[in-house]
Formats: structure tokens, sequence, C-alpha cells
């Protein structure tokens, strides 16, 4: 992955090498957007600004920012930072290009770590294993469960093939894989400021203690 070229060759304007973190037998992924400024800079994924609240997030299920990093895998829908937007507000959000050039990386990734559970951060992760009918609103404080016969290969998953769940059900096969969606932690999105949204938070961060406790992850 620190060896691709191929948004370079494509003609997109790369501003960092790619970032990449955690052991390949880490038993969670979290998989967000693309690198920001500060990323690229200290080559550690969600080090500004919105990983401190995404650390604040995850420390209510149970995990201290240092346990997390050392023990699990950062994977993110693209791997380099994109720029930033045009507008001068933010990063610039990867073409669907990029993210395209950048998926077999991914699918390869959960190939090797072979996570127990997935977190996805943000809308564009969402779209990973979600069609586009399905919002952020919709998916944030559902939790849902692949048998240990989905698994395989990452890049066929579909949501048919997953339980949807309200909760965390501890009588599933322990080898099988959870997907949780959570939104994305950026100060600046405004989804945040609907109260019913910071309950489908809260939800959805109890889904992952359960998973964590039930699991010892």
């Amino acid at each position: 992955m620190r060896g691709c070229r191929l948004c370079l060759e494509a003609g997109y304007d790369i501003r960092s090498a790619p970032v990449v973190s955690g052991p390949p037998g880490a038993e969670v992924m979290l998989i967000g957007q693309a690198p920001g400024r500060t990323e690229a800079e200290t080559g550690n994924p969600f080090h500004g600004p919105s990983g401190r609240r995404l650390f604040r997030w995850l420390q209510t299920a149970g995990w201290e920012e240092e346990e997390f990093r050392r023990r699990h895998h950062f994977a993110a829908v693209t791997r380099c930072y994109p720029g930033p937007h045009p507008s001068g507000r933010g990063d610039r959000v990867p073409t669907r290009q990029e993210q395209a050039l950048c998926r077999p990386y991914l699918d390869a990734e959960i190939g090797l770590v072979n996570p127990r559970l997935i977190i996805t951060v943000g809308g564009l992760a969402l779209r990973l294993f979600f069609p586009a009918s399905r919002r952020l609103s919709d998916l944030v404080g559902l939790a849902f469960y692949f048998p240990p016969d989905a698994l395989a290969p990452p890049a066929a998953y579909e949501t048919a093939r997953a339980q949807e769940l309200v909760r965390f059900d501890p009588s599933l096969n322990r080898e099988g894989r959870w997907l949780v969606p959570l939104p994305h932690p950026s100060g600046a999105s405004l989804w945040h400021n609907d109260p019913h949204n910071q309950q489908r938070l809260q939800h959805a961060l109890a889904i992952v203690a359960g998973i964590r406790r039930h699991c010892d992850l």
C-alpha cells in the first residue's frame, strides 16, 4: 500500500503517503473516510480534533485511546490525504474513482486482519457496505451480524446476508463478524445537532460496548 501510485498516475494531486496503522491480527477494524492534514503530517489516523471526539465515544464503550491504538486496526475508504476542499473549508472528499482505486487494498486488508468487529465512521465508509438509499440516520443505532459462512470474500458483503439487530445478541456465534456504523466525529457535521441523532449514537456505542465485553475485544 505504501508503494501505491495509482491515484497519482490517474492525475490526482495526492498530498501524502498512505496512512497505515494497526497490527495484522487485530480483532477490531475501524474504517474512516480518508486521512486529514494532521494525519498526513503525523502518519497517525484520527490524530486531530475529530480523533479526540471519536476516542471520547470509544471510551464510553470501554476503550482507552492508547489501548485501542495499540491493539486494533485503522483503515479508510482512501488512504492518502486528498488535499483541502476547493472552498477552503475542510478536506476534499475523495472522488469515486479514487475510492475505486483504493478499494482492492481495503478488501485485502479486511481479509488479512479478519476482524471480529468492524466499526464504520461516517457516510463514505458506510457506502462500502450499504446502498446509497440507506442513510446514516437509518443505520446508526443498529448492528449487523455476518455469520461465519458470509465472511469471504470481503468484497462480496451484502446486507441481505447479515442479520440486522437493534441490540447486541450474545447468543450469536462468536466466530461471526459484527458491523456497527458510527457517524463522523467532525465538529463541522450538522448531524450531531439533532437530539434524535445523539440518541442513535449513544445506542450504537452501547451496542459496541456489549460486543466488546462479550467477545473480549
